[in-house]
């Protein structure tokens, strides 16, 4: 029997690491010990008290069960109360936060609540790429908006503002920029503010990484007005140490929110209770629990520099997040290049900055979640395998 896919699935390919971790895989089966420094999934455990939050109230029988669409009052309210404390953003537990199963999820489901084919999406180049599937597989059509070192990797808004925008629904934003370590600051945001406004566009800015690296955590929504045309994503997975617990939220104004929980409540039966009160205790990780997670971060961010230098690639220091973006030299053709040639010889992967679109052709991308052993190792390595002295 032969079943044709949908039409759309052309659209979008596999996901890009999806297919690397499965050669890497094949490289370790074949006795190959490959170390991979590409994708950014947290090594460190959550706090004590999460784990044990989560520990209590799973040993109760009578929490194994379908939860509500849309969270716990006690989550909610401490989402509420972590955005309060962590950026100055006063928000209404019961219609303004909506808990979802991963910021990721909540990215399709914003796409499917808004957008459909005859819309147009504005998409960051480079950028996250699940901004660009999630966008295609809608019907709608993506315009990259191109970002660039010599702009501190912001969007040009006058040269976008030049554009027909007419039938643009969308627009996606990322601050602190993966896979950059960009930041953003408050006038920008305000000129984003303007924007959106002037051009009728829905803003979603993903914010996943304000805390890593980042002395001034910010919320788009601590600007004035930005609640009446901005949404924004947030995560516990890279800040808490929680990836693959699959916790995050979507904020802003009840009626920006209520379309995308009608569609969310099609698609899950609600977030297990014991990662739910998990959750309401990892948002209660203070500045203390902070900074110990980032003098972690930061030394391994010195062992990547040092091995950045090692390749002649030139990187912003003052970059955040738990990446560090690097531009290639130039005797590489591009990203893949150098990336294969450190793949093949030295058994280290670091991501090609291409994946993230083609203004990333040049650049290539380090995850900080290994042990400094780990990059020492991975130092050692390229020295001897491409031959530098």
């Amino acid at each position: 029997m032969t079943v044709t896919p949908a039409s759309r699935m052309n659209l979008v390919q596999e996901y890009y690491f999806s297919t690397k971790l499965k050669q890497i895989a094949e490289m370790r089966a074949s006795g190959i010990d490959v170390l991979n420094l590409g994708i950014g999934s947290p090594d460190l455990p959550p706090s004590d008290d999460t784990i044990a939050a989560l520990s209590a109230s799973a040993l109760n029988p009578k929490n194994h069960a379908y939860q509500s669409y849309v969270g716990i009052p006690a989550l909610r309210e401490a989402m509420a109360d972590f955005y309060r404390d962590a950026y100055g953003v006063s928000l209404n537990h019961t219609n303004e936060i909506l808990p979802l199963i991963g910021s990721k999820e909540g990215i399709m489901h914003i796409s499917m609540a808004y957008l459909e084919a005859g819309d147009e999406v504005l998409v960051p180049n480079p950028g996250y790429p699940t901004y660009r599937a999630a966008s295609l597989l809608t019907g709608a059509t993506v315009i990259d908006y191109d970002l660039s070192e010599v702009h501190g990797w912001l969007p040009d808004l006058n040269a976008l503002a030049q554009k027909d925008l007419s039938k643009v629904k969308l627009m996606w934003v990322n601050y602190p920029h993966m896979p950059t370590g960009a930041k953003a600051n408050k006038v920008f945001f305000e000129e984003l503010r303007d924007f959106a406004a002037t051009h009728n566009i829905l803003i979603v800015n993903d914010n996943p990484y304000s805390f890593i690296l980042n002395d001034d955590p910010q919320s788009i929504l601590s600007v004035e007005g930005m609640t009446d045309v901005a949404l924004e994503l947030n995560s516990l997975s890279k800040s808490h140490n929680m990836a693959g617990w699959r916790i995050g939220m979507v904020t802003g104004k009840a009626e920006f929110i209520n379309p995308v929980l009608r569609f969310k409540s099609n698609m899950d039966s609600g977030m297990f209770l014991p990662l739910q009160m998990a959750a309401v205790q990892a948002l209660k990780n203070d500045k203390t629990w902070f900074g110990e997670l980032n003098k972690v971060y930061k030394e391994r961010q010195k062992k990547v520099f040092e091995m950045m230098d090692l390749l002649d690639c030139q990187y912003d220091v003052n970059q955040s997040g738990m990446f560090v973006w690097a531009k290639i030299p130039a005797k590489y053709s591009n990203c893949y290049q150098l990336s294969d040639e450190i793949l093949d010889k030295t058994a280290v992967f670091i991501t090609p900055g291409g994946i993230f679109g083609t203004a990333g052709d040049s650049y290539i991308r380090t995850s900080l979640c290994a042990e400094v052993t780990v990059f020492e190792e991975a130092i050692i390595r390229i020295r001897k395998g491409l031959g530098i002295c």
